[in-house]
Formats: C-alpha cells, structure tokens, sequence
C-alpha cells in the first residue's frame, strides 16, 4: 500500500516546483521591471522625427493612396529593424489637423485608414512602438514599408516631452 502512495507524492512534488517556478519563468519572458518593456516586445530601433506636412506632404498622400496594401503588410508584420515614426507636428489635433491636401485623401481612403488603424492596434510589435512614443492609432495617418526590415509611421501628433 505504501508503494502505491509513491508516485502520487512525486507528481505533488513536481506539480509544486512548476507552480513555484511559474513567476519567475514569466518574468524571464517579459522583463516588465526594466522600465522598458515596449522595448522588450518591440525589439526594434524606434527613431522618430519631428517635421511639417508641407515637407512631407508628397510622401504622406502616396503612402495614404497605398494604404489598402499595406494594411496586408502590417497583418503579416512580426518583426522589424527599425521603426521611423515621422511627428507632422502641424498636423496634430491641437493646430487643427491635417492640411487639406492630405485631409482629401485621407477622405477618399477613410474606410482603409481605418482597418489600418485597427491592424495596427492589433499588432503588438507597431502597437508599442507608437505608444512608446505616446503616438495613439487614431493620429495615424498612413504607413509605408521602405524596405524589409523598416516602417515609416506618419502621424498627425507632436512628440511627447
């Protein structure tokens, strides 16, 4: 009878290591103490860049006029060298938003600047790279995917201070 109580004992035992191990397993997976966990999921340089729209108004409206593919690359994006988030600092809420030119096409591509938006909150890898630098989905205007490994995010905010 005693040897039956055996491996009862030694699945308790194990069972109880996992439970005791578990918290320290997860902290190993997401260093959430560091002060910096964006950083930890995102795992990219995010560079960012404070310009008027007038500047890159050309570039804004062709990347918008592109948005219905590149919602197809932000599903499909899970990993990224870097992340260049360009600030049309006149652009933002608060100087009235976007100029007329890019306000026109974003209108006329407003259902796919949506979906981009929402893929984008969906990503957790562009996700946080935004909120690493208090930029909210809303304030995104358009992305564009210079090359592998790099995204320009264009919004319509102003850095954090």
């Amino acid at each position: 009878m005693a040897n039956d109580l055996r491996p009862a004992r030694w699945i308790a035992l194990v069972a109880a290591a996992f439970v005791m191990a578990a918290p320290q397993a997860a902290s190993a997976a997401q260093p959430l103490g560091s002060g910096k966990p964006a950083a930890a999921i995102v795992d990219s340089d995010i560079r960012q860049e404070e310009t008027l729209s007038s500047t890159e108004a050309g570039k804004v409206i062709t990347a918008i006029g592109r948005t219905r593919e590149n919602i197809g690359a932000v599903r499909k994006t899970t990993k990224l060298d870097t992340v260049d988030i360009v600030f049309l600092t006149d652009a933002a809420r608060s100087e009235g938003g976007p100029p007329p030119a890019i306000e026109n096409k974003m209108k006329q591509h407003q259902k796919d600047v949506a979906e981009l938006r929402k893929e984008i909150e969906a990503n957790a890898l562009l996700f946080n790279a935004i909120d690493s630098r208090r930029v909210q989905a809303e304030d995104v205007l358009a992305v564009e995917f210079d090359n592998p490994g790099k995204v320009v995010i264009y919004a319509a905010a102003k850095p954090p201070k």
